[in-house]
């Protein structure tokens, strides 16, 4: 059966000026990646979850702050070549990237090898503008970052600041 994630499209700013935060998936396999590697915050929707919750969750367990208030847009979802459907949703915020504190999730490293590994899920997070978020994100998810700059927000700046 395929699964299910939610992803935050955070911006900031508008028309020409805004910009997404993006992050960078942690590990030994993504460490040298970077065009096409990052992504919008985004997780498994857990069976008792809505899309949203699911994707306000994920955004605070990856990013360590707590999730807007909102008000949100529903972006659509996209399907990638996997199979899974990601459901994205855009919200004003503002935080400082550098000070990021991502859940930890145990791997197997090397692939196969029964050896286990924690990492942290994110390694780091950026804002980026149009063009540069359209080169640094997985192309499957490229129609919801051009979705969350299309996205009419109410002016209203939220401050996501807040670590956990």
């Amino acid at each position: 059966m395929a699964q299910t994630s939610a992803a935050v499209a955070l911006v900031r700013g508008d028309g020409e000026a805004r910009e997404i935060l993006l992050v960078h998936p942690g590990g030994p396999f993504w460490a040298k990646k970077d065009d096409g590697a990052w992504s919008l915050p985004k997780g498994l929707v857990e069976a008792d979850e809505d899309h949203l919750s699911a994707a306000r969750r994920e955004l605070s367990e990856e990013l360590g702050v707590e999730a807007p208030a909102g008000p949100y847009v529903d972006l659509g979802n996209v399907r990638l070549k996997s199979g899974k459907t990601v459901h994205g949703y855009c919200a004003r915020g503002d935080l400082d990237a550098t000070k990021i504190r991502s859940n930890e999730i145990e791997i197997d490293w090397p692939p196969r090898s029964g050896k286990k590994m924690r990492i942290p899920e994110v390694d780091r997070a950026a804002w980026f503008g149009r063009e540069a978020a359209l080169v640094k994100i997985h192309e499957g998810q490229t129609r919801l970052v051009t979705a969350a700059f299309a996205a009419e927000l109410p002016a209203d700046k939220i401050d996501v600041g807040r670590f956990a």
